[in-house]
This record gives C-alpha cells, sequence and structure tokens, in this order.
C-alpha cells in the first residue's frame, strides 16, 4: 500500500480494503501521521499590491497588446491567471463570460462551469482583444499558444512593482471587504468556497447580479471615478 505525504492517503482506502474481507491494518493512516510528523507545509501569501497601486497600475495599461489586454481583464474580474491568459472567443456573450470547468481550480472531472459578469468596461477589453485574437485565443503569445504567466509577472517585475499578477486576488478581495461589499459576492467572484460543508451543500447560486455590482464598483474605482 502507498502512503502520500501530503494528505497520508492510501491509494486504496483501508476501510473499504477491510469490508471486503482483506487483511489490512485500518490505523495505517494514524500510524503513518504520528511517524511523519506533523506537515510543515505553510501557505505563501502572494505580494500584492495596494488598492491604490491597483488603480495607478490599471490606468497605465494603454496598450492593445496581450500583456496590458490581459492584466487588464484579470484586475478587472479577480481570476486566476490560467482562465484570462486561456480565454477563448466562443467564451463570452453579451456581459456573461462561462469559463470552462477544466480550466478553474478544482478536482477534474466534477468542477462546473464559472459564469464570470463582465462590467462594460471588461466588454470593452474583451472586445479589443478579439480584434487581436489569434486560433481562438484572446491573448496569444508572440510565436504559438497563449501569453504566459512569466509574461506576466515580467511587465510588473520591469515596472519595478512590489506584486505579482496573482495578488490582483488578494487586493480586490480587502478592497471589498473594506467597503462593505458582502462576504459572498466577494468569495464567489474569486470562485472560493466558504463556510462549512452544509453550507456549501445549501449554497446553490452564484449571486451573479450582487458580484456584477461589486465588479462595477471596482472598475469605477480603478479609473479613478469610485
Amino acid at each position: 500500500m502507498v502512503i502520500t505525504r501530503a494528505g497520508f492517503k492510501p491509494v486504496i482506502s483501508t476501510l473499504n480494503a477491510a469490508a471486503l474481507g482483506l487483511n489490512v491494518d485500518i490505523g495505517v493512516v494514524d500510524k503513518t501521521r504520528q511517524l511523519l510528523g506533523p506537515t510543515r507545509h505553510q501557505p505563501k501569501k502572494m505580494p500584492a499590491l495596494s488598492a491604490t497601486d491597483t488603480s495607478k497600475f490599471y490606468q497605465s495599461l494603454t496598450e492593445l497588446s496581450p500583456t496590458h489586454l490581459c492584466m487588464k481583464l484579470l484586475i478587472l474580474t479577480g481570476l486566476r491567471s490560467r482562465p484570462v491568459r486561456y480565454a477563448t472567443v466562443d467564451q463570452f456573450d453579451g456581459d456573461i463570460w462561462i469559463i470552462p470547468g477544466e480550466m478553474m481550480k478544482g478536482k477534474r472531472g466534477t468542477t462546473e462551469d464559472f459564469r464570470v459578469p463582465l462590467s462594460k468596461e471588461a466588454q470593452s477589453v474583451v472586445a479589443d482583444a478579439m480584434s487581436i485574437s489569434r486560433d481562438g485565443f484572446l491573448f496569444p503569445s508572440i510565436r504559438k499558444g497563449v501569453i504566459s504567466d512569466s509574461t506576466l509577472s515580467k511587465h510588473m517585475r520591469d515596472k519595478e512593482l512590489p506584486g505579482v499578477p496573482h495578488g490582483f486576488r488578494s487586493t480586490l478581495r480587502t478592497w471589498a471587504a473594506e467597503n462593505k461589499h458582502s462576504r459572498e459576492a466577494a468569495e464567489l467572484q474569486l470562485a472560493h468556497k466558504f463556510g462549512n460543508n452544509v453550507e456549501h451543500a445549501y449554497y446553490r447560486t452564484d449571486i451573479i447580479d450582487e458580484r456584477a455590482q461589486l465588479l462595477i464598483k471596482w472598475y469605477a474605482f480603478l479609473e479613478g471615478k469610485a
């Protein structure tokens, strides 16, 4: 039986094996946990710009280029880099962006498609990106495929900014809390789960209208209109 350190999960469940009448030690996971000791993994916080610095940076993104447009959509929506970089023309329908489940963080085959509300500004960014799209991808790289995460990070380093693209998610979350937007809207926009398992089971709405209002106000802040 093979046991992985990250989570100490046996490849074949010991309980299932015992139920089948196989000769197994059902305490093997606990024993292994004691042998290996406590895990040392510590969540790493991504460096993030303040909301004010994010606003200044957003207003500097004026080029009709994959890097600038991708960065703008990333900031406007608070999404992870991968679904934004791999966005395709056919995922957009007016003010709604439907991201396939396989592009979202989660267990493969069980993660549902994710709906994203688009502000007028985000729709404008998408329209500009469609004008430079290639092979159906909104943000193509110079040679082939899509723009890389390292390209976005390099752009911020070249600007000598103390943050990374992923950090804009933290910036949006903090700004939403400070401006009294609901926890549910902020967490769902970031595609986060919240609450306990019971809450997960009963929360069947993506409150897309409330999230749309959050992103409209977020854009107004970014442009200095709030």
